[in-house]
């Protein structure tokens, strides 16, 4: 097996999109050795080994894989969500992996039974078949599975932002491609509950550097983090702090009513909650803890995106 001679070997199961570009990036910037596992359907960061193939090609996965002729100090999940997916990492990383990250979500919580702060310990987990309820069946797989040597921890994000994905926390205004140019027109945005849920986003360069930092680190082994930003605000302070930015003074917001919004799009029913963690576990295990204030973070975040609206026009 190839052995580099510096830094850590570092496998993304991803790596072109918003997160796993984020993590892959930063990978390479501390001096790690950085392979990338994608579709080959965008392109990859810089300095990175790109590996091809598709997850749910299980035989084509495992080939690729052993073709690699490495072993990793760190295998990052960014992108399982079924629990096959986490059944495969353990399979195929148990004797090729010091240590796996997979990355749930905090939608695995019952919106209706949340704490405040949410820690991780909870007796009530989203129910039926989604998203959230998935990303926990991936987690047991690995709590009830058989790793082998192989050490594993679970990180529980929040809403993501930063550089490299669209704006926006809360329905209507999710990820919206049109905010900016809504704000700059002075539209009234939709905001269910007028904004007033609480949100702890977390900058995805923030996300990317714990998770680097896990690697090592015993106390974080065969546990699972919520992962959070450092500021707790309203949802609609969130996009206030984006006006703010664009220099735009008055934030307008329409309110949408929450029993209605969530009798027409129940699937909508993790956004529509309080989303505030307990960060004290995370502090005590010595891993890195997010610490980019919300206002720099969205400014970054609204900028890169005000410089990719130049780079369009040429």
């Amino acid at each position: 097996m190839s052995t580099p001679s510096s830094g850590r070997n570092v496998l993304i199961l991803g790596g072109s999109g918003f997160v796993s570009g984020t993590i892959a990036r930063q990978a390479v910037k501390a001096g790690h050795n950085v392979w990338t596992l994608t579709r080959g359907q965008r392109d990859l960061p810089e300095g990175v080994t790109g590996l091809l193939a598709d997850r749910r090609d299980d035989a084509a996965f495992r080939k690729t894989i052993k073709g690699a002729d490495t072993r990793w100090d760190m295998v990052v999940d960014s992108i399982g969500y079924e629990p096959a997916d986490a059944r495969q990492d353990i399979e195929v990383f148990r004797e090729l992996a010091d240590h796996l990250v997979f990355i749930s979500t905090d939608f695995v919580f019952d919106p209706a039974h949340r704490e405040f702060p949410q820690p991780e310990q909870t007796e009530y987990y989203i129910p039926g078949e989604n998203y959230g309820s998935k990303k926990r069946l991936c987690e047991l797989e690995l709590i009830n599975g058989d790793p082998g040597n192989m050490e594993w921890t679970v990180v529980r994000p929040c809403h993501i932002y930063g550089p490299g994905s669209r704006l926006g926390c809360l329905p209507e205004h999710g990820r919206d491609p049109d905010l900016i140019a809504k704000l700059r027109a002075g539209d009234p945005l939709r905001l269910v509950g007028g904004g007033y849920f609480l949100q702890q986003p977390i900058l995805a360069r923030d996300l990317a550097d714990l998770i680097l930092s896990l690697h090592g680190n015993k106390k974080t082994y065969g546990e699972i983090f919520c992962t959070a930003g450092p500021d707790i605000i309203e949802s609609k302070e969130y996009y206030r702090i984006i006006a703010q930015v664009l220099g735009i003074e008055r934030l307008v917001v329409n309110e949408l009513p929450v029993g209605k919004f969530l009798a027409e799009h129940p699937e909508a029913v993790s956004f529509l909650c309080h989303r505030i963690y307990s960060l004290d576990k995370l502090q005590k295990s010595g891993a890195t803890v997010p610490s980019t204030p919300i206002k720099q973070g969205l400014r970054e975040h609204v900028e890169s995106l005000l410089q990719d609206e130049e780079d369009a026009k040429g």
